[in-house]
Protein backbone atom coordinates (compact mmCIF):
# COMPACT_ATOMS: atom_id res chain seq x y z
CA UNK A 1 0.00 0.00 0.00
CA UNK A 2 1.36 3.46 -0.98
CA UNK A 3 0.84 6.85 1.00
CA UNK A 4 1.29 9.92 -0.22
CA UNK A 5 2.34 12.52 1.94
CA UNK A 6 -0.46 15.57 2.90
CA UNK A 7 1.56 18.97 2.58
CA UNK A 8 -0.53 22.37 3.15
CA UNK A 9 1.99 25.16 1.90
CA UNK A 10 -0.44 27.89 3.22
CA UNK A 11 0.67 26.75 6.81
CA UNK A 12 4.09 27.58 6.30
CA UNK A 13 7.19 25.77 8.27
CA UNK A 14 6.80 24.36 11.66
CA UNK A 15 10.15 24.38 13.92
CA UNK A 16 11.34 21.03 14.47
CA UNK A 17 12.75 20.82 18.15
CA UNK A 18 16.73 20.53 17.85
CA UNK A 19 18.85 17.91 19.80
CA UNK A 20 22.29 17.77 20.76
CA UNK A 21 24.18 15.00 20.07
CA UNK A 22 26.63 13.54 22.34
CA UNK A 23 29.83 11.69 20.91
CA UNK A 24 30.71 10.54 24.64
CA UNK A 25 29.95 7.27 25.78
CA UNK A 26 28.64 7.23 29.10
CA UNK A 27 27.53 4.75 31.16
CA UNK A 28 24.18 3.65 30.02
CA UNK A 29 25.32 3.87 26.42
CA UNK A 30 28.43 1.66 27.58
CA UNK A 31 25.80 -0.95 28.99
CA UNK A 32 23.78 -0.66 25.99
CA UNK A 33 26.88 -1.36 24.00
CA UNK A 34 28.38 -4.03 26.40
CA UNK A 35 24.43 -5.54 26.19
CA UNK A 36 24.88 -6.01 22.68
CA UNK A 37 28.13 -7.41 22.38
CA UNK A 38 27.44 -9.62 24.90
CA UNK A 39 23.66 -11.04 23.02
CA UNK A 40 25.99 -11.43 19.60
CA UNK A 41 28.71 -12.72 21.03
CA UNK A 42 29.75 -16.33 19.57
CA UNK A 43 29.52 -18.99 22.31
CA UNK A 44 31.99 -21.08 20.04
CA UNK A 45 34.62 -18.17 20.70
CA UNK A 46 37.55 -17.98 23.06
CA UNK A 47 36.69 -15.11 24.45
CA UNK A 48 37.10 -14.96 28.49
CA UNK A 49 34.10 -13.97 30.21
CA UNK A 50 35.35 -12.34 33.26
CA UNK A 51 36.71 -9.46 30.74
CA UNK A 52 33.26 -8.19 30.52
CA UNK A 53 32.91 -8.27 34.58
CA UNK A 54 36.12 -6.14 34.38
CA UNK A 55 34.69 -3.99 31.71
CA UNK A 56 32.31 -3.47 34.34
CA UNK A 57 34.08 -2.83 37.30
CA UNK A 58 36.21 -0.58 35.36
CA UNK A 59 33.20 1.62 33.93
CA UNK A 60 32.12 1.59 37.64
CA UNK A 61 35.14 2.94 39.06
CA UNK A 62 35.22 5.85 36.26
CA UNK A 63 30.85 6.90 37.08
CA UNK A 64 32.02 6.75 40.61
CA UNK A 65 35.61 8.95 40.24
CA UNK A 66 33.49 11.47 37.71
CA UNK A 67 30.82 11.49 40.76
CA UNK A 68 33.64 12.50 43.21
CA UNK A 69 35.18 15.27 40.76
CA UNK A 70 31.67 16.86 40.15
CA UNK A 71 30.66 16.87 43.93
CA UNK A 72 33.83 18.32 44.62
CA UNK A 73 33.37 21.46 41.82
CA UNK A 74 29.84 21.84 43.29
CA UNK A 75 31.03 22.23 46.79
CA UNK A 76 34.48 24.52 45.54
CA UNK A 77 31.91 26.47 43.78
CA UNK A 78 29.78 26.84 46.83
CA UNK A 79 32.46 27.31 49.59
CA UNK A 80 33.66 30.28 46.86
CA UNK A 81 30.37 31.25 47.10
CA UNK A 82 30.18 31.40 50.82
CA UNK A 83 33.54 33.31 50.92
CA UNK A 84 33.16 36.32 48.84
CA UNK A 85 29.24 36.59 50.79
CA UNK A 86 31.28 36.97 53.97
CA UNK A 87 32.66 40.25 52.14
CA UNK A 88 29.51 41.94 52.22
CA UNK A 89 30.29 45.71 54.24
CA UNK A 90 34.20 44.97 54.90
CA UNK A 91 36.54 47.04 53.89
CA UNK A 92 38.55 45.54 51.23
CA UNK A 93 42.05 46.55 49.14
CA UNK A 94 42.12 45.59 45.70
CA UNK A 95 44.67 46.35 42.60
CA UNK A 96 42.78 48.81 40.18
CA UNK A 97 43.72 48.82 36.57
CA UNK A 98 46.14 51.54 36.80
CA UNK A 99 47.79 49.31 39.64
CA UNK A 100 47.36 51.27 42.23
CA UNK A 101 45.72 50.17 45.37
CA UNK A 102 41.82 50.91 45.62
CA UNK A 103 39.82 50.69 48.97
CA UNK A 104 36.23 50.30 49.29
CA UNK A 105 33.64 48.59 50.80
CA UNK A 106 31.96 45.67 49.55
CA UNK A 107 28.32 46.40 48.18
CA UNK A 108 27.11 43.23 46.60
CA UNK A 109 28.00 39.80 45.80
CA UNK A 110 27.21 38.93 42.02
CA UNK A 111 26.75 34.93 41.68
CA UNK A 112 26.23 34.30 38.21
CA UNK A 113 28.46 32.50 36.29
CA UNK A 114 29.46 30.34 38.94
CA UNK A 115 32.21 32.29 39.47
CA UNK A 116 31.39 34.98 42.13
CA UNK A 117 32.50 38.65 41.86
CA UNK A 118 32.32 41.88 43.92
CA UNK A 119 31.25 45.58 43.78
CA UNK A 120 33.62 47.91 45.58
CA UNK A 121 33.05 51.07 45.65
CA UNK A 122 30.68 51.03 42.59
CA UNK A 123 33.13 49.43 40.60
CA UNK A 124 31.82 45.43 39.47
CA UNK A 125 33.47 42.14 38.70
CA UNK A 126 36.51 41.90 40.91
CA UNK A 127 37.51 38.93 41.83
CA UNK A 128 37.41 37.97 44.89
CA UNK A 129 40.56 36.08 45.16
CA UNK A 130 42.61 39.55 43.87
CA UNK A 131 41.94 41.25 46.97
CA UNK A 132 45.38 42.14 49.09
CA UNK A 133 43.69 43.63 52.00
CA UNK A 134 40.18 42.58 54.22
CA UNK A 135 39.39 44.43 56.91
Amino acid sequence: MQTNAITNSSLGTTAQPTQTVSTDLDKNGFLKLLTEQMRNQDPSSSNDPTQYFQQISMMTMVEQLTNLATLASTEAQQAAAGRAEALLGRTVTYKGTDGAPVTGVVERVDLAGGKPTITVGGVDKIDPAKLQEVR
